[in-house]
């Protein structure tokens, strides 16, 4: 059972790692948010669906978890598009430096989806990320638009990463995430019906955006948002949205080397980056301790 965690523990830091480099895409493919979303949900789905025909495993699902889904696909779809809205209106550490306020989200929602009670110090924690947050931001207020998108972001990813953990108690993560992914898909293309929005300059993509695009939704998405859910399983929504804190860090060090100098920020910015890591550190500490104290 240890081992089991310790592994779960070890694939969702690769996965963390996996979605900094996502926010790096986000930055060098030159299409808008909502169709870089569209197509990123689109060539993921079918990647999914492909492994699940591959794998000999059923799309049946009850009518009921169907329904919760959609709805489910729907916040991840807003989710993707206000992210990568973020990005393009400031820069990757920016919109990175934001979704550490998962964690306080999570610490504070968990308990009313979970029906536990609320734990001090996962509040206790998600304050201190707040603090390093607020260091931060602090001298990067010209990035105001970003930061509000970026937040909008993360309060989605909060929700569906609880309405995920619940149910993956009853369904394989790659079903849920195809029906997702269709969804999101389903409700951007109404949209774009509506707008239109599909016209012949639509699909006529670059060689490098198809190629960074590809890349975006096999191995940043089909496989690293499966696997996150599958770690749900042995770790709770809020030790996974916790250590997400560690995409800021991975994905602005990416982007520094990557994107180059318009990626460098305020002395500032890289304590509370520090500050976020080490309070990622300690609830991993702590959570193990107090386990060890119940045995």
């Amino acid at each position: 059972m240890q081992n089991d965690k310790l592994k779960s523990y070890l694939s969702l830091h690769l996965i963390v790692f996996i979605w900094g480099f996502t926010a790096i895409l986000g930055a060098l493919i030159t299409i808008n948010a909502e169709a870089l979303v569209w197509y990123r949900m689109l060539l993921a789905g079918i990647f999914l669906g492909s492994f699940i025909v591959f794998k000999k495993e059923s799309f049946r699902v009850p009518i009921k978890a169907f329904f919760k889904l959609i709805f489910v696909g729907l916040l991840i779809a807003l989710h993707w598009i206000f992210f990568f809205r973020a990005i393009h209106v400031s820069n990757v550490s920016i919109t990175l430096s934001i979704f550490s306020l998962g964690a306080f989200f999570a610490s504070l929602l968990e308990p009313i989806f979970f029906g536990r009670k609320v734990l001090w110090y996962e509040v206790f924690f998600g304050l201190i990320i707040i603090a390093g947050l607020a260091l931060i931001m602090q001298v990067e207020i010209q990035y105001l638009n970003g930061m509000y998108y970026a937040l909008a972001s993360i309060i989605l990813g909060v929700l569906f990463t609880l309405m995920n953990g619940k149910l993956i108690a009853d369904h394989e993560p790659s079903v849920i995430t195809f029906y997702e992914f269709g969804a999101g898909v389903f409700f951007i293309s109404i949209y774009f019906l509506f707008q239109g929005k599909f016209t012949a300059d639509f699909f006529e993509l670059s060689l490098n955006n198809w190629l960074l695009i590809l890349l975006l939704a096999s191995v940043c998405t089909a496989y690293a948002f499966t696997a996150s859910v599958k770690v749900m399983r042995k770790l709770t929504p809020y030790t996974v949205m916790l250590t997400t804190n560690l995409e800021p860090v991975y994905g602005i060090i990416l982007a520094y080397f990557i994107l180059g100098g318009k990626e460098k920020m305020s002395t500032e910015f890289y304590i509370g980056a520090i500050i976020i890591v080490i309070t990622v550190i300690l609830n991993g500490v702590f959570k193990h301790y107090k386990k060890d104290d119940k045995v």
